[in-house]
């Protein structure tokens, strides 16, 4: 069994003593015998290793992944090569540390290939990850690690059990994905799990943008006004399709919406700031002033913001637009709107 790294207390220390081993094999490179050679090498990888895992004084606590970690929460939303997290874990299974971090432990660590995949499939992405991280997307590479979020998700564990159970189910990328998506509607998920669930494969970005734009699904990210989601987060905010019309709205055009109306609901006012355990209002919808079904098209003029319980209010005949404004027909109530 090969032996653990034992952090240097004194890194000095441990570079004299990493000098004089390799001098030592300087001195075995005459020698004839290649597994002399080698055997002399070996006390030089341990040495070295050791310096390196001790570069991070952690007291207490001496197990690589911790080291990893520590390393990672110094440099947040900052692109780490894996030979770095080599070096500091002073093992060589580093690579299985940052996933254990990730699916055991719950804290959002992207890869290269992950970033790189998102951004491909969606372009838009490129500019808000400049702008949270500063990253240039140009300069990633697929030995690159990033810490998204330093805070942890005790969740994540959970979820990697769920993503284990659908990844060994048959059907396609996306309809694994809205599964998932559905077990944990309300809740955040990361890209990472969702190319997992892909088995890796590219398309799992598309995928997941179809099912917001063409199948109707409320799947929101950060290009969708949710500024509190990180890149490469992703929403399933209610567990409910659109109607078939509602499907066609562009993206554009729902941003422009909201933008308009404030990010609030233009009958209440609330905001996403708001959002309490308590209060059935989760999210903002758009609603058609016009009824497709009456002729009502997907421009911003038709459209306007409403939070869910007051979208249902709505649909239920309750509150009904008047002109210029919300007509509560149970309290007589009138809230003007501007939709300019």
């Amino acid at each position: 069994m090969a032996r653990r790294s034992r952090a240097a207390t004194n890194p000095k220390i441990k570079v004299e003593e990493l000098k004089s081993l390799l001098d030592n094999f300087l001195d075995r490179l005459d020698d004839s015998d290649l597994r002399e050679q080698v055997r002399s090498l070996v006390p030089a990888v341990y040495c070295l290793r050791d310096l390196g895992s001790g570069l991070i004084p952690m007291e207490g606590k001496d197990a690589a992944r911790d080291r990893i970690l520590s390393y990672l929460q110094r440099y947040p939303k900052t692109l780490i090569d894996g030979d770095e997290l080599m070096v500091v874990s002073g093992i060589g299974e580093w690579a299985r540390r940052v996933r254990e971090l990730r699916v055991q432990f719950g804290w959002t660590i992207y890869t290269g290939v992950t970033i790189k995949q998102l951004t491909s499939e969606q372009p838009e992405v490129i500019e808000a990850l400049q702008a949270d991280t500063g990253i240039d997307p140009d300069s990633i590479k697929p030995n690159h690690y990033i810490l998204m979020r330093e805070e942890q998700d005790r969740e994540a564990a959970l979820r990697w059990n769920q993503l284990n159970e659908i990844r060994k189910k048959p059907g396609g990328v996306k309809s694994k994905i809205l599964e998932f998506l559905r077990a944990n509607a309300g809740r955040v998920v990361t890209g990472e799990e969702l190319r997992y669930l892909a088995n890796n494969k590219k398309e799992w970005a598309r995928r997941s943008r179809e099912l917001r734009t063409e199948d109707g699904w409320p799947v929101v990210t950060r290009m969708q006004g949710r500024d509190d989601l990180g890149v490469g987060e992703y929403l399933l905010e209610e567990d409910k399709q659109a109607e078939e019309h509602d499907r066609h709205i562009k993206d554009d055009i729902r941003v422009n919406v909201l933008e308009r109306d404030g990010f609030a609901c233009t009958f209440c006012g609330w905001t996403r700031e708001q959002r309490d355990r308590e209060d059935p209002r989760k999210f903002l919808e758009i609603h058609h002033i016009v009824d497709h079904v009456k002729g009502g098209d997907n421009e911003a003029e038709n459209l306007i913001a409403l939070c869910n319980v007051h979208h249902d209010a709505v649909h239920r005949g309750d509150i009904v637009w008047s002109k210029d404004g919300w007509l509560d027909k149970r309290s007589g109530k009138k809230v003007l709107v501007s939709l300019s």
